[in-house]
């Protein structure tokens, strides 16, 4: 597994956690303790996209309940919510990372942890992100 790829998951599993908590995302991150020899290498990346869905949740949640038709947040999979913060976090405000490789890996992780039709949601969702960048007020 690639070092980004590993951080994205390590996100996750902290932005998960932490929604089911009810903690801040930094606080579960900083209760894990020093990270392991396999998350080390683009651990600071993992850091900037838990910190950066912390900062942004309030707008990157309004996108989502805007433009995911059909679907209110509190219906989602939490695991499909927290890949959609991930990857809206990464698609929006992360200019060192294609566009298609943030919406590539969200798409991997829920093929790897979610539902059957979460791929394919969350592919959606995000490419209609994409499309709306550039008049998107962030």
């Amino acid at each position: 597994m690639a070092a980004r790829t590993k951080a994205r998951r390590l996100a996750l599993d902290v932005l998960f956690a932490a929604e089911l908590r009810e903690e801040r995302p930094t606080e579960v991150l900083a209760g894990r303790g020093r990270p392991n020899r396999d998350e080390l290498a683009e651990y600071p990346h993992a850091v900037r996209l838990i910190e950066g869905v912390q900062e942004n949740r309030q707008r990157i949640d309004d996108l989502i309940a805007t433009y995911a038709t059909g679907w209110t947040l509190e219906r989602m999979p939490a695991v499909d919510r927290n890949i959609l913060r991930m990857g809206a976090y990464e698609l929006l405000w992360v200019d060192d990372v294609p566009d298609g490789v943030a919406i590539a890996e969200a798409v991997a992780l829920a093929t790897e942890l979610s539902t059957d039709e979460s791929p394919r949601f969350v592919n959606g969702l995000l490419s209609r992100f994409q499309q709306l960048k550039p008049s998107l007020s962030l």
